[in-house]
Parts: C-alpha cells; structure tokens; sequence
C-alpha cells in the first residue's frame, strides 16, 4: 500500500464491535485459534525465559491461557481495549492462574518502559492505524533484547469480498491492509531489530453467502474506516453483492473467503538501562 495513512479507522468505531462480539467470538473466531497455534508454535525457536509477557490484544484471553501454560513462572498480562472481551474471559474460563487483565488501548499502554520480555499479538495489529504509533509504543515497553512476536493480516485478505463490493459501490467496505514489507519497515523505523516476517494464505470456505458475513460479525471484523458508508446493508444491496459475490465460489459451489496472514518477529536491541525502574502499577479489571 503506498500511503497507509488514507486509510483511517475510528477507533471508537473498532471498540464498540469489539465489545458487541463479546458474547458470540469464541464460537465464531476459528481462524483466530489456527492463526494464533501457529504463532505459539513459533516461540519453540525463541530461547527466552520472560519474566513478563504481554498478551496484547487478547480477547477473551485465550492465547493468554496458553502463554500461562507455557511460562509457568511469568507474570502474563492480558491487554485490549475491548473491556466486554476481557470480562466474558472472567466469566467463562477456568484459571489455575489468572493473568492480569487490563483494558487499554495498544498506542498508550499503562506501564514503564521496558516492562515486558515478551509481546506477544495474534491478529490485532491490523486495527491498528497508522503503525508507526502503536509499533513505537509496543516499542517502548520491550525490555533490552525481548522479543515482539505478532500476526496480523496482509492485503490479499477478504480479496474475494473486495472486488464483490466493487461491483456493487464505490465506498469502502473492506479494510485496507499492510502489505509485509512495509510492516518490515516499520519494525525496523519505530526502533526493532533483525525483524523477520513471511506469509501464508488460509482460504475458509462456507456453505451459503451468510456464512461469510455472519462470521465477519461474530468476531466483531465490522467495517470500522472513517471513509465508509453509514447506510444500512439492505436487502436489496446484501443480493447484489450476494450475486457478485458469486464467480468465487470453488469446484464444490462453496463460498470461499481468502485471508493473506502475516507473520513476523523482531527485537528489542541491547541499550543503555532506563535512568528510573519500570512502573509496576497498572489498572486491572476488578476480579482479575
């Protein structure tokens, strides 16, 4: 994408999805969990003891959970700005150990600098807008030679409902994407080092044309760009767009959304100790 920046997300737009998902994303947020699997497996290669891990944009913690499991002796803190996703994880899991809970947005996160060893972020960074902020912040709390270890999406993915939608109108109904390279250069612009990223494309296929939109809004990935358009999707528009929609169906008739995932990993270079200890204090959910 040439100039990231013409595409601007409300933020309060994004968080207001979010927490309307709370109750039916677990259900619905498969691709999450394969994504998110795959981005565990690779902390195998990461020979690290943190004493301080970061679930950001945990959801309805669930990575959260596998991270306690696998650093038992870490403190884990579970981050996003969707407070309803971090209470349904109150509610519904079962912790031998909780993490910390903490409502927050990623570009002002509520601690001291170098505060975690690891960062860890599974399909979030896409919401976040432009990316030289939130990479900078994220930045700013990983301690001398920890790691950022993250999943986000490129500019292939929904690249089926894109061009549907361009058949139908001219507004914007699917978010624009960080193509890898440039969230390589970004890393390396905001302060991280030996940033390693590469991709896959994993294709959900679904019996009916519902099934597409209806997951969309299951896990909160509602159209959030300033620029979009704030009528409703009538019935009318929602058979146009069915139609369009149509020349990408598989072999098997069924209904195919792409996703174009993107992996990466950098550090956080060794530097001269900060002049005051990390602040320990930070707001946690009542209960956590």
């Amino acid at each position: 994408m040439s100039d990231p920046n013409q595409f601007v997300l409300n933020r309060k737009q994004v968080r207001k999805s979010f927490d309307r998902a709370a109750n039916s994303y677990d259900k619905a947020a498969v691709l999450q969990r394969e994504v998110g699997e795959r981005l565990i497996s690779r902390l195998d290669l990461v020979k690290i003891q943190p004493k301080r891990v970061m679930d950001l944009g945990a959801g309805t913690c669930y990575f959260s959970e596998a991270l306690q499991r696998r650093y038992k002796k870490s403190e884990v803190w579970a981050v996003d700005f969707a407070g309803s996703m971090l209470t349904k994880a109150g509610i519904r899991r079962r912790w031998r150990r909780q993490p910390k809970r903490v409502c927050a947005d990623a570009c002002s996160l509520p601690c001291g600098e170098q505060t975690f060893d690891l960062v860890f972020s599974n399909l979030m960074l896409q919401w976040c807008l432009p990316l030289d902020a939130y990479l900078k912040e994220i930045r700013r709390v990983v301690s001398q030679e920890g790691v950022f270890l993250f999943s986000t999406f490129g500019p292939d993915t929904l690249k089926e409902l894109r061009a549907a939608w361009a058949a139908v109108d001219n507004n914007a109904h699917v978010h624009t994407f960080l193509d890898m390279h440039d969230v390589g250069d970004a890393l390396l612009r905001t302060g991280f080092s030996e940033p390693v990223v590469d991709m896959e494309v994993v294709t959900l296929t679904y019996g009916d044309f519902l099934g597409v939109m209806r997951d969309l809004k299951a896990i909160g990935a509602r159209n959030a760009a300033e620029s979009r358009s704030r009528g409703l999707l009538g019935r009318q528009r929602f058979k146009q767009l069915e139609v369009a929609y149509e020349p990408f169906r598989d072999s098997d008739g069924r209904w195919v959304a792409s996703y174009e995932i993107v992996y990466g990993i950098a550090w956080a270079p060794k530097a001269p100790a900060p002049s005051s200890e990390p602040q320990s204090y930070i707001p946690v959910l009542p209960g956590a």
